[in-house]
């Protein structure tokens, strides 16, 4: 919600743990914990510090209000003093009555950690609360019925397994140049949409927004040789299979003018018996990426940055120019392959077709074996590049055919791509 910390120091051993003065000072033993420190959250506050406990000690780390959850100590008799407990100041039973929401216990700066109770309590709402809608003009769009002078934009969705229940919905915006105002920024031409998108169940019921901003800077001389490229938007979703309604919003800042658009989308259910595949992909670009990128950053899904061609909104197939450096490439996953009981690896053939759809002639046969492709296990990522170049102009399905050979099922997936 509120991106990269600033600094994280993280206790993932627990341990021997000095408590800061503010927290009662002395010594005690903890469960793995870490503080996130945030220099400053707009509508929160400077200097935001989060807790967050493995209470279980399995992984599972919760954010927490109470500062002495992390205290493995805390119900141990006279074990983990504080300062003062140590000093016979205090008594440790004392931090079970009555003493608000944490359970520090007494010491020099006990007065002033109860003052600030209703600071941290505001804090920890603030940090749950839904994000505050920035571009409410563009909530009020998505709501609208007539737009007058509406901007044109193209919208693409995909589908990709996440877990059992939960798929991953990458989404790509693209505006083309042309329909974005351009306004002199220092000697560069600077270009800003507001984006704004809602999903809700097909009753209305709000699943989850996102808004952002797009921002292009190209240099004035070469702005009118760069009316026809686009700029592109991703958003990567987690939803649950089913049915949803999804809206998005866009506005042109310098030119003020708006687009809506929206479509049903189901979400597939992928269960562990049934042979499935993701969305096949169509991509201008298919690269891995860096280790430390993997699975972050915009296109990128698991360890490749997959960037989808997006198609217009009149129907009309991704357009692909020729090019000789110009790729086509074809990403798609496939899941719950069945696995040999003796080998203890899955047994498939993976077959691609390119068929020119005006002469309805193959121009591009390959077959492929999952014995082939090394130590794969009941699912298999699928990647294949060609040059535009080597196609002729006009307008091509690619199909890959899948065919379990140990559970005897298959699936056929297909895209139509244009080349011109």
């Amino acid at each position: 919600m509120f991106g990269k910390p600033d600094e994280i120091e993280a206790h993932p051993s627990g341990g021997t743990y000095e408590r800061p003065i503010e927290e009662g000072g002395g010594e005690t033993s903890t469960y793995p914990f870490e503080q996130w420190r945030y220099r400053y959250i707009e509508g929160i506050g400077q200097e935001v510090i989060i807790e967050f406990v493995d209470t279980c000690m399995c992984g599972e780390y919760h954010m927490t209000i109470d500062r002495s959850e992390k205290d493995a100590l805390l119900y141990t008799p006279n074990a983990g003093l504080t300062m003062w407990e140590q000093m016979g100041m205090a008594n440790k039973a004392s931090r079970f009555t009555g003493n608000g929401i944490e359970r520090l216990g007494a010491g020099p700066e006990s007065a002033m950690v109860g003052a600030k109770e209703f600071d941290r309590l505001e804090q920890f709402a603030k940090l749950q609360a839904a994000p505050k809608i920035k571009f409410t003009d563009l909530q009020e769009e998505v709501n609208s019925k007539v737009i007058l002078n509406p901007m044109p934009f193209d919208v693409h969705v995909d589908f990709v397994k996440a877990t059992s229940d939960t798929a991953l919905v990458p989404l790509t915006v693209q505006l083309k140049n042309r329909d974005i105002t351009f306004a002199n920024k220092e000697g560069v031409q600077r270009g800003t949409v507001n984006i704004y998108g809602k999903l809700s169940t097909l009753t209305g019921k709000i699943v989850q927004t996102f808004e952002d901003t797009v921002q292009a800077d190209i240099p004035a001389e070469l702005l009118p040789r760069t009316a026809e490229n686009a700029q592109v938007y991703y958003k990567a979703l987690p939803l649950r299979p089913g049915r949803y309604k999804l809206y998005v919003a866009v506005k042109d800042v310098n030119g003020d003018r708006k687009g809506v658009w929206s479509r049903s989308i189901v979400v597939p259910e992928y269960s562990d018996d049934k042979l499935a595949t993701s969305s096949l992909i169509v991509a201008d670009l298919m690269e891995p990426v860096p280790t430390k990128a993997i699975g972050t950053g915009s296109f990128v899904i698991g360890t490749m940055k997959v960037r989808p061609r997006v198609a217009p909104a009149d129907g009309k197939p991704a357009l692909f120019h020729r090019d000789k450096d110009q790729k086509l490439n074809f990403w798609m996953q496939v899941y719950n392959l069945g696995v040999d009981q003796k080998t203890h690896k899955p047994s498939a053939t993976v077959e691609y077709d390119i068929t020119n759809m005006a002469t309805n002639k193959p121009v591009v046969q390959k077959v492929e074996s999952t014995d082939t492709m090394g130590n794969i296990s009941d699912q298999v990522t699928l990647q294949k590049s060609i040059s535009s170049a080597n196609l002729q102009p006009g307008i091509y399905k690619i199909q890959i055919k899948v065919n379990d050979l140990i559970s005897k099922q298959t699936v056929d997936p297909s895209a139509v791509f244009a080349v011109e």
